[in-house]
Parts: structure tokens; sequence; C-alpha cells
């Protein structure tokens, strides 16, 4: 059984939430008291409910992450849509084997490191917005890219996928930087995908279909 730890300072608060929601949370609460103060009552009741669902879309809950040495863990909540094994990919060299998470409009959307290690570099596209579910979102879409080192040496690289209505990537670490595994690390706003990439003899103990936990669920072990 794997011991957990905390990889970021639990929150002080019983409903975090993602500091890049604030700016939208805000706004909407105002207009929501200006049509309140109007006796709007309709249009009221749809930015209160638009404050809520924002509130909702950007909680930050806490996560445990397991300790085992070679696990690697989710990046993100949401569904398992893809597990292969590539010969060459335009973000790892060589064979590697890919995981696709997909995140609906109802997934906490904040991403979390996958195994501790070095951040390499960072690789930034422009693309466009197809469903993130698609498989041709991986090489269309909008993404950005962080390629980690583990102190192995072990090469693994996570790639963070705009979706159909998602319109901001937000990646808070820089090449350079040393990481642990469930350390917040970025979102992408309302709905999108994360592929993971790793060395091709990793065991992976995910299939499509199956439901994960950012920093909790184990995808995988390096070997």
């Amino acid at each position: 059984m794997h011991k957990f730890s905390w990889p970021d300072i639990p929150s002080q608060v019983s409903f975090p939430v993602a500091k890049a929601g604030y700016p939208l949370i805000f706004t909407f609460a105002f207009i929501t008291a200006v049509f309140a103060l109007l006796q709007f009552k309709i249009l009221t009741l749809i930015t209160l409910s638009t404050t809520l669902f924002i509130c909702y879309f950007f909680r930050d809950p806490d996560r445990v992450v397991p300790n085992a040495e070679a696990a690697i863990v989710s990046p993100a909540d949401g569904k398992v849509v893809a597990t292969e094994k590539l010969e060459s990919s335009s973000f790892y060299e060589g064979p590697c084997r890919k995981i696709s998470i997909f995140m609906s409009v109802f997934n906490v959307h904040v991403n979390r490191i996958p195994h501790e290690g070095r951040v390499t570099g960072i690789s930034y596209h422009p693309g466009k917005f197809f469903s993130a579910n698609l498989d041709k979102a991986s090489a269309s879409n909008e993404r950005n890219a962080v390629f980690l080192e583990t102190a192995e040496g072990k090469k693994i690289c996570v790639v963070q996928i705009a979706g159909l209505i998602a319109r901001r990537i937000i990646c808070k670490v820089q090449a350079g930087d040393m990481v642990i595994r469930g350390q917040r690390f970025g979102m992408i706003c309302f709905g999108s995908r994360l592929d993971v990439y790793l060395p091709v003899n990793s065991k992976i103990y995910v299939s499509v279909g199956d439901k994960v936990k950012a920093g909790t669920s184990v995808l995988g072990d390096l070997t």
C-alpha cells in the first residue's frame, strides 16, 4: 500500500479556488449585485448561477500524493481517452508511451506534475480549438509542452492542450525549475486535454475509459 504526502501546503479554507478564477468570479459577482439592486430578477438569477458555476469550475482541492518512488501520477482530473505506443513524436525523442486524459467542464482543471525532476524546457504552440476528446487535438490545437527529466535521466513530457471552448493555458513553471510529484503547475480554462509522454518501457496501469484524479491516481511506473 502506498504512503501519501502533501506536495503543496494545504489550503486554510474549505473550498479552495484557483487564483486564475478570481477576476471572473469578482466580475460576475459585481454584475449580479448590480442586477439585484436594480431588481432585475431573471438577470440576477442568470448571473448568480454563472458566478456559482465559475467558482465550481475553478475549484482547487488539496490532494495527497503517493510516495512510491517510480510512480507516475495523473497530471489532470478526467477520463483516459487514449493509451498507445508511439515510434516517434514531436514531443518525445524516440519510441514512447502516450496517455491522453480528457477534462470536461465539470472536472477540476488544475494540472499537477506527474513525477519529480527538473524542467528542461517549455514549448508553446498556437493552434486551433477542436474538441479535446478528438485524437487530432494533440497535433492541431493550441498547446503547451512541459519537458521533465528525472534524477535518473529519464524523460517525461506533459502537454496541456486547449479544447473547443478553452482560450487560456496557464503554466507556472519554467526551464530550470525543480519540481515534485503532484505539485500544481498550471491549468487550462473550460474543457481541455492533457497528453503524457513516458519512456517506452514504462509500466502502464490505466486503460481507455478509466477516470483519474490529478496527483492521486497512478498512471504507471518508470522502470
